[in-house]
């Protein structure tokens, strides 16, 4: 079953993502100028499956070397699932993505700031 549309807010501002691409256990959703694109997929490979989910994002700012001149800047970020293909349901797996999400967003996430900023 493929996702529907897709749309993400960053910074207050959200865009929309239609779906622009499609393959086996793949869907690509992308903003209309292109700076924003998120992936959905799977991998079964022999007794696991990879599912991910993931964002790239890029932008054109001012280059802080050269005067006067912008540069395209990207970036992404993204969550893996690697799961044995028995043994979690996937309540159970939803359960463990709760759980790392909700660590990952306490406290306005201040452990993301703290891993963005290079602590382990």
């Amino acid at each position: 079953m493929a996702l529907p549309d897709q749309s993400v807010t960053i910074g207050g501002t959200t865009t929309s993502l239609p779906r622009t691409g499609a393959a086996m256990n793949q869907g690509v959703f992308k903003s209309n100028d292109g700076l924003i694109t998120e992936t959905a997929s799977h991998n079964v490979n022999g007794k696991r499956t990879r599912s991910l989910f993931r964002l790239d994002h890029r932008k054109v700012a001012a280059d802080p070397f050269i005067t006067g001149v912008n540069t395209e800047y990207a970036m992404s970020c993204y969550i893996v699932f690697d799961v044995p293909n028995v043994g979690y349901t996937v309540a159970e797996r939803k359960a463990v993505w709760d759980g790392l999400s909700a660590q990952l967003s306490a406290s306005s996430g201040a452990l993301v700031t703290k891993l963005l900023g290079q602590e382990s």
